[in-house]
């Protein structure tokens, strides 16, 4: 079976959510966010040249649909958490596996800062609630 990488598995499983029932199951959102770090290892060893790039599309492509959710004031507190613990798992990964691309760390920084944006003031919360932090 060939490697489906992390972009393809998430509009794969995007595409078949919304074509089926037409809405967002953010449980569903939750396990693909869980896979990040996995993926992050997988796609730059996989696929030394493109991989983090496949990588970021599908983390990127998360990310637009959390932002698209916050946005409709339907995304969840557990999501949102799922999102910053995937990120912060990314970073760790990233400051301790030696065979990631070099620039992997500006990568997990920048979608990192794209998922800051629609916290709460103290970086900690989200609409008041409590959520991961590393």
């Amino acid at each position: 079976m060939p490697h489906i990488d992390f972009h393809s598995a998430v509009n794969n499983t995007l595409s078949n959510m919304t074509r089926t029932s037409g809405v967002i199951d953010q449980t569903t959102l939750c396990r693909l966010l869980s896979l990040t770090p996995a993926y992050l290892i997988l796609d730059t060893t996989i696929n030394s040249q493109g991989g983090l790039g496949r990588w970021s599309d599908g983390f990127d492509c998360l990310v637009d649909v959390l932002l698209a959710l916050h946005k409709k004031e339907q995304l969840e507190t557990n999501t949102i958490s799922e999102a910053s613990k995937a990120c912060s798992e990314c970073w760790s990964v990233v400051g301790s596996y030696s065979g990631l691309p070099s620039e992997s760390r500006e990568v997990v920084r920048r979608i990192g800062s794209r998922l800051k944006t629609i916290l709460d003031k103290d970086g900690f919360r989200y609409r008041g609630e409590r959520m991961y932090a590393p």
